[in-house]
């Protein structure tokens, strides 16, 4: 017998090698997308049940990260936790959900300013910033989406379903108001501002966004990130799973691409150190814009509230902006 022929795989040996790779390869599969499919329920479905709500992805340890992987995130239903200092109006509106609003009117208006949240938010942390744009002469119209606060529903499309609800609420400003109307949205807020300009072809003065992602696919890309956890696939399967659940694409959920449709005075706030939303998503959304456009960053602040740090700074240039739009 030769040496070749002794170290020569049987070829018996070798499928059953590969069958049992082809089913590792599909328990994982599985496995992966049974996991997928649980996150994208827990992170787009609230819980009415008392909770603590996960913390921020950097703030886990690697335990918690490995705990949160496999069983979710808990995800209360977020409340409005105080009410508007000003006097204000409580609307209901119907749209896709019933929603709620506060409507916070001027004496002397130079126009209204309607308010949208981000993620995981209600319109009770919009206070401060309505507070402002009251200062500076405008009514405000603060919006709960739905899943939030005093609105109907439990679930959250990160964006989606919600330009129907821009569309609502603009419209009924509209009517009702006869005068100018900015749209403000953060994060989650100014995601669907965007896709609510493009698929209904709202015409509002101007809008002001804060830290917009660029896709769903991307956002969802940055949450593994932190996690340290290779994205790919299971942010894609993630995406997937979550678009399924609500009956769209969320592959297609792109603002970046909606920014090329929007044409009236745009002013687009980041801050550099956010994590969830790239400096290169938020340039690429802004060379998109197709009106007079302004960017303004906030060098030390994240996704979070740039009043936190720059409350002044922010002040400013929502003052300037509003004067150039008049």
């Amino acid at each position: 017998m030769s040496v070749k022929s002794q170290n020569r795989i049987p070829k018996k040996s070798l499928r059953g090698t590969i069958k049992t790779l082809l089913w590792v390869l599909i328990i994982l599969f599985v496995f992966a997308n049974i996991i997928a499919y649980n996150q994208a329920y827990q992170l787009t479905h609230f819980t009415t049940q008392k909770v603590t709500k996960t913390a921020k992805p950097e703030q886990l340890s690697p335990a918690e990260k490995i705990k949160t992987l496999f069983t979710g995130v808990s995800n209360p239903r977020p409340e409005n936790k105080k009410k508007p200092d000003l006097p204000y109006t409580t609307i209901k509106l119907q749209s896709n959900k019933k929603l709620e609003c506060w409507f916070i009117k001027h004496p002397e208006a130079k126009g209204t300013v309607i308010m949208f949240h981000g993620y995981s938010a209600s319109k009770s942390g919009l206070i401060n910033k309505a507070n402002i744009f009251y200062q500076l002469g405008y009514s405000t119209m603060l919006v709960d989406f739905m899943g939030s606060g005093g609105s109907e529903g439990n679930e959250t499309t990160i964006g989606f379903a919600e330009a129907e609800e821009v569309k609502t609420v603009y419209q009924y400003v509209k009517q009702t108001e006869k005068r100018q109307i900015i749209l403000f949205g953060t994060s989650m807020g100014a995601v669907a501002t965007m896709k609510a300009l493009n698929d209904f072809k709202i015409n509002p003065a101007a809008i002001i966004m804060e830290c917009p992602y660029s896709s769903l696919l991307k956002t969802t890309q940055a949450r593994f990130k932190i996690l340290h956890i290779p994205a790919f696939p299971l942010a894609n399967i993630l995406v997937f799973w979550g678009g399924f659940q609500h009956h769209f694409n969320g592959f297609k959920l792109r603002p970046v691409d909606d920014a090329k449709s929007i044409k009236c005075s745009t002013l687009l706030l980041y801050g550099e150190k956010d994590t969830r939303v790239s400096r290169n998503e938020i340039n690429e959304i802004f060379n998109n814009l197709k009106g007079i456009k302004t960017l303004r960053t906030y060098p030390l602040a994240g996704h979070d509230n740039y009043l936190t740090q720059y409350k002044t700074e922010w002040t400013q240039d929502i003052s300037l902006f509003l004067k150039a739009v008049n």
